[in-house]
């Protein structure tokens, strides 16, 4: 369900009309944020994305904003860049290895978010809720570890290789 909700929220904001001034201050704060990132700083990033996505009820609201920005992201990319707006935003989630594990570990936060959430409201004891939150935790944090290393690699390779990227 999560993943839906965030690949519809990321499309959303990849639809987002950015001006040539928003997205050329984005860029430069999009630059500086990546100068010199390598996968440890991709998984830190992502990791700090995410770990707040289990907080019960905000993580719901905190993951599917995290979509929309990312979305948003997109589309002022797009901006600057207008080839890039040939590539469908959801590609970039669903066909790149490191776009998927992203998904797949903000979708697995955020639903823990809300079961989180539904068991307070109903006044459940949490204590059961405590080991699956951790095992989650784990599989989040190893799913963003590979794909930081993935991702840092992908680039690295388009960078050296000087590669284009196939356009869809």
């Amino acid at each position: 369900m999560f993943m839906g909700l965030f690949s519809i929220i990321f499309q959303l904001g990849s639809m987002s009309q950015v001006s040539k001034e928003e997205a050329n201050a984005f860029m430069i704060e999009f630059e500086k944020l990546v100068k010199d990132i390598d996968a440890i700083g991709i998984f830190i990033h992502n990791l700090s994305v995410s770990l707040p996505m289990f907080i019960p009820g905000f993580g719901v609201v905190w993951g599917l904003f995290s979509a929309w920005s990312t979305g948003f992201a997109f589309s002022a990319i797009t901006t600057i860049s207008p080839e890039i707006a040939k590539i469908p935003p959801l590609t970039l989630l669903f066909l790149s290895p490191f776009g998927i594990m992203e998904l797949t570990a903000y979708s697995i936060a955020t639903s823990r978010s809300f079961m989180l959430i539904k068991a307070i409201y109903k006044k459940t004891n949490l204590i059961p809720f405590l080991k699956p939150t951790a095992i989650e935790i784990s599989i989040v944090t190893g799913l963003l570890l590979t794909g930081g290393y993935l991702e840092d690699y992908m680039i690295k390779l388009i960078q050296e290789k000087n590669l284009i990227l196939p356009i869809f």
